[in-house]
């Protein structure tokens, strides 16, 4: 009879992704610089971008709860936004670092 050790598993936090449009008075009151200090100040990384229909798009990676606070603080934006609906894709995680405004 062999016995076998046990295996450790060490549990890692979930990491996820999503793709976020949010629309509504979204361009032109500092909506993607906002994204990028709340995303850093929560260590997501991911990029946020206008797009040309007037909305803003945002890719998120790090923990599940984590993107849900983000995608939650999104629903509300800086001051002068006005949010009207916000669509939340799930993507496949990347491992991207850091947080950018793409162009």
């Amino acid at each position: 009879m062999q016995i076998y050790p046990q295996k450790r598993v060490i549990m890692e936090p979930f990491l996820k992704s999503v793709r976020v449009r949010i629309s509504g008075r979204v361009q032109g009151v500092g909506y993607r610089f906002w994204t990028q200090d709340e995303a850093c100040r929560l260590g997501l990384a991911g990029w946020v971008r206008n797009l040309p229909d007037g909305r803003v798009e945002a890719v998120f990676e790090g923990d599940a709860d984590t993107i849900d606070r983000m995608i939650r603080s999104c629903r509300s934006g800086p001051p002068a936004a006005r949010v009207s609906d916000v669509t939340i894709e799930d993507g496949v995680h990347q491992g991207l670092s850091g947080f950018e405004i793409r162009r």
